[in-house]
């Protein structure tokens, strides 16, 4: 069983308890406890309250027992039922990624409308960005060459970064926190704008505003966590996590390609070099390493790389050879 069926499980062991009536001083911490020790946890309770919510209301309950399978068989005070309406909310929020809940309105024949879990995907090519609007009023900036999937309800919001890097402006919902997935990473926040930009295992988390919990994941449990508040840079790379000083300088240029610039304190031109060459198809080339290694601060934009390297030729006397497909850069 993995760790988030487990969670799930839990999660259903509690609903239970909590629906025969108050918890006693030892239950309620007992619950506290659990429910705090992870993010997991709070999402699986989370998601299975929002479904037992919308099960309780659909007409013709209590058909007759329905078995629940559970591993926290040790609370000796659970009632191992569950009526076939509620049964049948456990299963569409165990394994549906996109349902509808129809219940009857409250004194009347009217039905309120479905619930859905809205699910999309969505891609920029090589220098390309795009802004995306989410149904919860949260927006997303994809950066160039960026790959992001979405799943939104109203109690839900989760975001996996696959590739590449985004910006994002999370709307606040008051203790539903919006999670996004970068590798063996998990950045979640209840209202914010941040960037998270993945390279294979590398992820760079910048916060513009407002503070994100960073966790490293191992088997989907937090093993580390860091917080992480407006003016911070997070860089992780395997089990290292490294927070900068506080710096609103720094972001703002970590963030400048939001509008198509890219800035640059004393970087070596091998580095300056690379990002230029994710936005570009032409790509820059640089011979020989007395040439990356020079140092050079400025802000340039993104997609001129050819007007970069005459700069460089100005200001340093190098050679430019400016093919179809590369820009290469000599002494």
């Amino acid at each position: 069983m993995s760790r988030a069926e487990q969670a799930h499980g839990e999660a259903a062991d509690w609903l239970i308890a909590q629906a025969e009536g108050p918890l006693s001083a030892q239950e309620q911490a007992d619950f506290d406890a659990w429910f705090n020790a992870s993010e997991g946890n709070k999402a699986a309770y989370w998601r299975l309250e929002f479904g037992w919510e919308q099960a309780d209301r659909v007409a013709a309950l209590g058909q007759g027992p329905v078995e629940l399978a559970s591993d926290a068989r040790d609370r000796p005070k659970l009632r191992w039922w569950i009526p076939p309406a509620i049964a049948a909310s456990v299963a569409l929020v165990f394994g549906v990624l996109q349902f509808a809940i129809e219940r009857p309105f409250s004194g009347s024949s009217r039905s309120a409308a479905p619930v859905h879990i809205t699910a999309h995907s969505y891609a920029t090519a090589i220098g390309a960005k795009r802004v995306v609007g989410l149904s919860d009023g949260s927006r997303i900036q994809l950066n160039t060459s960026s790959k992001v999937r979405t799943e939104i309800s109203a109690a839900r919001r989760e975001v996996w970064l696959d590739q590449g890097e985004a910006f994002f402006e999370v709307a606040h919902r008051e203790h539903q926190p919006f999670i996004v997935h970068a590798g063996d990473r998990q950045i979640t926040v209840l209202g914010t704008k941040f960037s998270v930009r993945r390279d294979g295992e590398k992820v760079v988390v910048t916060v513009l505003e407002g503070r994100v919990q960073l966790d490293e994941l191992k088997d989907n449990r937090a093993m580390r966590s860091s917080i992480i508040v407006g003016g911070d840079i997070a860089m992780t790379a395997g089990a290292a996590t490294l927070v900068t000083a506080r710096s609103e300088e720094r972001v703002e240029s970590a963030l400048s390609w939001r509008d198509g610039m890219l800035s640059f304190d004393e970087e070596p031109l091998t580095a300056i070099a690379a990002e230029f060459n994710r936005y570009n198809v032409k790509k820059l080339v640089l011979e020989g390493p007395s040439v990356g290694a020079v140092r050079i601060t400025g802000t340039f934009p993104s997609d001129k790389p050819d007007a970069f390297a005459r700069l460089l030729r100005d200001a340093y006397g190098f050679e430019i050879d400016d093919t179809e497909r590369e820009i290469r850069v000599s002494r």
